[in-house]
């Protein structure tokens, strides 16, 4: 934005501190009308003819713009590769476990990347694997889309889960340490000797 002598038209398109339009004054008049109130002349639209200026506190002006920039950055949420590793022979809780975690995952709007280990011979039923993964999809499908399909990559079966998008236009749910998996113990310690 150019401000008060960088303004270098003949011409400008006058807007008072009110937003009232003036009109169409030289350069020079606008300048001094902006110096009278103690105030800067701020070019508003560059490209329209004659460019529109503004008679305002660029201070101000640019304080609020970085205030509005600031809590627009604090509400946006950058995705993130979250992975959970399992393998084809896993326990019930130790499944149940992972799926918790991939919930919560999604729930804060991260992406899911589900990788399957065998080791030894379990790549000769890599039919078991494909059904740990399915089970998995189908136990998530309330909150979350396939990204890329169960791939396998040497001795790794790889998936890619993302939030749906009913989830992404939600705020983002902040855990509070109020929330904490772990609850602290009430029980006072007993008195040293």
């Amino acid at each position: 934005m150019r401000v008060n002598e960088r303004i270098r038209v003949p011409q400008v398109r006058l807007v008072g501190t009110d937003g009232e339009l003036i009109g169409v004054l030289p350069t020079r008049d606008a300048l001094a009308m902006a110096q009278e109130q103690g105030l800067d002349l701020v070019e508003v639209a560059a490209k329209s003819r004659p460019p529109v200026c503004r008679i305002m506190d660029f201070g101000k002006f640019k304080y609020e713009q970085s205030k509005k920039a600031h809590k627009a950055k604090r509400k946006q949420h950058t995705m993130q590769l979250k992975e959970i590793k399992i393998r084809p022979k896993i326990e019930e809780h130790d499944y149940q476990f992972k799926l918790r975690h991939a919930r919560e995952f999604l729930e804060h709007r991260d992406k899911v990347k589900v990788t399957l280990t065998y080791r030894g011979r379990e790549m000769a039923h890599l039919e078991f694997g494909q059904k740990i993964l399915d089970k998995f999809v189908n136990s998530l499908m309330d909150l979350a889309n396939i990204e890329q399909h169960a791939k396998l990559e040497g001795r790794n079966m790889t998936m890619v889960l993302i939030p749906k998008p009913q989830l992404l236009a939600t705020p983002r749910r902040l855990r509070g340490p109020e929330e904490d998996d772990h609850e602290e113990s009430t029980e006072t310690p007993a008195p040293a000797e």
